[in-house]
């Protein structure tokens, strides 16, 4: 329908005038706002922070290529903009089975615990190889933008370490939380340097939950593995 079109390109154009020559494109605002209820969600263990998390990352991923189509607010983030297509196929994974194991244990969406071993030992190897290959792939496609080659590295890290907090938060293992502090670490100052403020200020608040988050579900799982007192045996007759 014709007024549905006019309204969607409405909103896609759409922009915040901060200053005289300072405009925030509204989709990176709204498409953050739900990233941080997805957080809010998924600290909450709830089967919602999925659906929620991928409106998000349908809008960010528009704002994220920046002038590679035809944004005017700033250099494109080829690995915050991949990312969010990432999310896209592990938010369906996730949500499949968080709500598999909210039938399956009768309410419990997810029950954290810690990664194995034989899991680190494959997942640390496989993420530093995948930084290295994205960082050379970066590099290449954005070769026509004139950017540092510390952005291509600090990007590749945040596409690789998102994956990884994603899928991780799927699996329900606490190491998630830890995941997406080193990956706010960078994109906060990767983000406030090429001008996507509101991007830069949601990471900053979605930080603070992260921190968070990681003690609530670190408690959880050390109480589901803290023994239970034995039952007091009936003195014999």
């Amino acid at each position: 329908m014709a007024w549905i079109d006019d309204l969607l390109s409405t909103f896609y154009h759409a922009k915040w005038q901060v200053t005289a020559d300072q405009a925030i494109y509204w989709r990176e605002i709204v498409g953050n706002a739900f990233g941080l209820g997805s957080a809010l969600f998924g600290l909450r263990r709830n089967a919602w922070a999925w659906p929620v998390g991928i409106v998000g990352n349908l809008l960010l991923f528009t704002v994220f290529l920046g002038q590679a189509v035809g944004n005017d607010q700033g250099t494109p983030l080829y690995g915050q903009a991949a990312r969010q297509v990432f999310f896209l196929a592990t938010s369906v994974y996730g949500w499949w089975a968080w709500q598999r194991n909210r039938r399956r244990d009768h309410g419990a969406a997810v029950r954290p615990h810690w990664a194995g071993h034989r899991q680190r030992m494959i997942f640390i190897p496989l993420a530093l190889a995948a930084v290295a290959v994205c960082f050379l792939v970066f590099r290449e496609i954005g070769a026509g933008f004139p950017v540092p080659w510390w952005y291509y590295l600090a990007d590749s890290w945040i596409f690789v370490g998102s994956m990884l907090a994603t899928y991780a938060m799927a699996r329900g293992w606490v190491e998630f939380w830890l995941c997406w502090i080193a990956v706010d670490l960078v994109g906060v100052p990767e983000l406030i340097h090429f001008g996507y403020y509101p991007s830069a200020i949601l990471y900053g608040v979605y930080a603070v939950f992260v921190i968070w988050g990681f003690f609530v579900w670190l408690r959880i799982s050390r109480a589901s593995v803290e023994p239970q007192p034995a039952a007091v045996q009936p003195a014999a007759a």
